[in-house]
């Protein structure tokens, strides 16, 4: 008898997300930044998730809109809000 249920299969979409999130971890950029902050409030589970929903919409702009990826430091991103680190 087949199956009449439909095969699962894992989001491979997903999973390098995940895994291009989890190399931030270490990165000198403001994505990498984003990781460590959200990790320290988070934790490492949820960070990860969120750091691959922030790299999926800029994915997803690139394409839509067919523009370049700007690159940024991990400097413009403490500085773009200065009192964060007061508050911190």
């Amino acid at each position: 008898m087949l199956a009449t249920g439909r095969r699962r299969v894992q989001n491979r979409a997903r999973r390098a997300l995940r895994m291009a999130a989890q190399s931030l971890r270490t990165s000198p950029s403001n994505r990498g930044a984003f990781f460590r902050r959200m990790r320290s409030t988070l934790g490492p589970a949820k960070a990860t998730t969120a750091t691959a929903h922030k790299l999926a919409k800029i994915i997803y702009h690139m394409l839509k809109e067919k523009a370049p990826y700007r690159a940024r430091s991990a400097e413009d991103y403490r500085h773009k809000d200065p009192e964060r680190q007061l508050r911190q």
